[in-house]
């Protein structure tokens, strides 16, 4: 077979591909006779108002040298760990804006991070494929550096994503660039199951985000290049128990509804989508052009405490908060006083709901807070 054929065959290939997706999608949107927002239009709910004063950066917490990738709060609310560029973890007294500890890395570039849930450890990991885990009260060394406790390897490619299962020290589950996600026994630093890789329900390309379910911690979620956000069993790792399609660009952030039943995702796409588990449907689509009229790639997303709102930072330094019922947009926190000066790239809530935590590629992290008497509900 000629060059020629073999590249009209793959031409062919690729045609029909796209017109089986196109089906495909089709069918999916003929099978959903609403969605949520319409369905709460239909009982008269109204959208969640903001003043100019509702939502404030009231901290900015400086100290990094490079680009800001990653944070995560503990879960006792006044502490947060950060990852950047310039290979460091600095954790934070999220009231004082002081610096705790700035922990080395051995690998230059840092990609994620997260607290354990007792606060007594951190993990981080980067393009060295190999996740660190520290112990915040050991003794520095003689230079002043934490020591390594544990180095969790056997990636095959950068570490994009951790998070410790909750209520446990012991055990933390990683995404990577590798295509797969591995849950790992920390005390013994040995990999205990393996999610995708050679099995054919695993992801096609690198594993950019990983959720753990809080109200069922044997239960996660993982966002791909590959476009979609898969369902994961830790005692059956040999198959997903569901994969979600929708997106039409990079999955970049997925994250668990706080009632454990659905999930939100962010894409490249420069939407959001929220999906329901025990039906494998998608229940809304978030999306709105920006004031340039483009779409902007979504970096990360967290809901608040009862899931009404929706935060979601963008490329573009935006960030947008949902009314997840109505799927409006009611605040850009990227237009308010004191915003990010570059894009958004990681944001968490604080446990108790009092807090948003914002990280950018400006090298800064900053704290917003509820004015007045209102809560982040």
């Amino acid at each position: 077979m000629s060059g020629s054929e073999l590249k009209e065959r793959h031409v062919a290939a690729i045609e029909t591909v796209n017109s089986l997706k196109e089906r495909l999608k089709q069918k999916r949107h003929s099978l959903l006779d609403t969605n949520v927002a319409g369905y709460a239009r239909s009982l008269g709910r109204t959208p969640i108002s903001f003043g100019a004063t509702d939502l404030v950066c009231c901290r900015t917490l400086q100290g990094h040298t490079g680009k800001v990738y990653s944070l995560d709060w503990t879960s006792e609310r006044n502490r947060i760990v950060s990852a950047s560029q310039d290979g460091r973890l600095i954790v934070w007294n999220a009231l004082t804006s002081q610096k705790t500890h700035a922990i080395k890395l051995p690998c230059p570039w840092v990609m994620t991070c997260a607290f354990s849930p007792s606060g007594q450890s951190v993990a981080g990991g980067g393009l060295d494929s190999v996740c660190s885990i520290f112990n915040l009260n050991s003794p520095t060394d003689r230079d002043g550096n934490l020591p390594v406790t544990r180095t969790l390897s056997g990636h095959k490619g950068y570490i994009s994503s951790c998070q410790y299962v909750p209520d446990e020290d012991t055990h933390l589950i990683t995404g990577s660039g590798d295509q797969t996600c591995v849950l790992w026994d920390i005390t013994t630093g040995l990999r205990t199951s393996v999610f995708g890789g050679e099995f054919q329900s695993g992801h096609a390309a690198d594993v950019s985000s990983i959720s753990i379910s809080g109200s069922n911690s044997r239960t996660f979620i993982s966002g791909s290049c590959d476009a979609t956000a898969r369902l994961w069993d830790t005692r059956v790792a040999s198959r997903a128990v569901q994969t979600f399609h929708g997106h039409e660009g990079d999955v970049s952030a997925v994250k668990f509804f706080p009632d454990g039943n659905r999930f939100g995702t962010g894409s490249d796409d420069g939407t959001c989508r929220l999906f329901d588990i025990r039906t494998g449907h998608e229940l809304q689509v978030y999306h709105q052009l920006h004031n340039d009229n483009t779409n902007s790639h979504v970096t990360s997303i967290a809901f608040s405490i009862s899931g009404r709102l929706l935060f979601a930072g963008y490329k573009n330094g935006d960030c947008y908060v949902w009314d997840t019922l109505l799927a409006k947009m009611v605040l850009n926190l990227g237009k308010l006083q004191n915003s990010h000066e570059e894009r958004i790239t990681c944001l968490g809530l604080s446990a108790d709901g009092s807090a948003l935590c914002t990280g950018s590629w400006d090298s800064n992290l900053k704290i917003w807070a509820f004015g007045g008497h209102r809560k982040v509900t």
